[in-house]
């Protein structure tokens, strides 16, 4: 019998360009998603009394380590840039956030912070793929 290729094998090089949208889609996500943070002095608070609320220790600097290592994340992610520490930041980040929140929130509500904990890892392991500032400085694969 002899091997048949796989009709959706033609895909596979596609695999820098899906990286690439997953970078934007993801970076852009956690930038967005913090922004307010960043912008409010208000809201920064009101994020820190949320994590005081679920046991965490030093709430305000825990709120800030949180909302920048998101943007920060966010910022690499989008522009490729050591994207496989960004992804280790973001994993670790998720991980505490599902761990000390979102677990209590059940499946639909972990669900989120536990895709981002995923794509975090993806990225950590893949980087950032061929359109990328890791790739234009030999950080490809």
């Amino acid at each position: 019998m002899a091997f048949r290729r796989s009709r959706t094998a033609g895909f596979a090089g596609y695999s820098d360009a899906a990286l690439l949208l997953a970078r934007l889609v993801i970076g852009a996500f956690l930038i967005w998603g913090v922004w307010d943070n960043i912008q409010s002095a208000a809201r920064m608070a009101e994020f820190a009394r949320f994590l005081a609320a679920h046991g965490f220790p030093q709430p305000k600097w825990m709120a800030l380590i949180s909302v920048w290592a998101q943007f920060a994340c966010g910022v690499a992610f989008v522009l490729g840039l050591a994207t496989r520490w960004a992804g280790l930041v973001c994993a670790i980040n998720f991980a505490v956030a599902v761990a000390m929140v979102d677990a209590r929130l059940g499946i639909r509500g972990a669900f989120p912070a536990t895709s981002l904990i995923l794509f975090g890892l993806l990225f950590a392991t893949l980087g950032a793929g061929r359109y990328s500032i890791d790739a234009m400085f030999g950080g490809r694969r």
